[in-house]
């Protein structure tokens, strides 16, 4: 089964930016939907942007106009560019890829955890 593997959370002050990166391990990987969760201690897990092969993208509304998420189809990679970063935004951030958002055969990573300090 192909595995999906984040990377780029680390430490970072209120305002400033991270780029978070998930690239497939494995076989070949190519789905419609590509998107990242988050989940902060004590809090479900929660949709933080999708994106489709085509480009589609949509966002939670706490994170449009501060989260660009975007997809390199020929390298099978996605991204997700936080600006703006809140103590609120400290989570584990997951990448997940599916047939559709909530694909009970869709692919998660492991996580990244993005920690912001005020």
């Amino acid at each position: 089964q192909a595995q999906l593997v984040e990377s780029g959370g680390g430490p970072v002050q209120a305002g400033g930016s991270l780029r978070l990166a998930c690239v497939p391990s494995g076989k070949i990987f190519r789905v419609p939907v590509m998107a990242w969760y988050r989940q902060a201690p004590g809090k479900q897990r929660e949709l933080v942007a999708g994106i489709t092969n085509g480009g589609r993208t949509n966002y939670a509304d706490s994170m449009k106009g501060r989260f660009t998420i975007s997809r390199d189809n020929r390298k099978n990679t996605m991204y997700l560019q936080m600006n703006s970063l809140k103590p609120e935004d400290t989570a584990v951030y997951y990448c997940y890829g599916g047939e559709v958002l909530g694909d009970p055969q869709g692919a998660w990573g492991q996580g990244t955890q993005v920690t912001v300090s005020s």
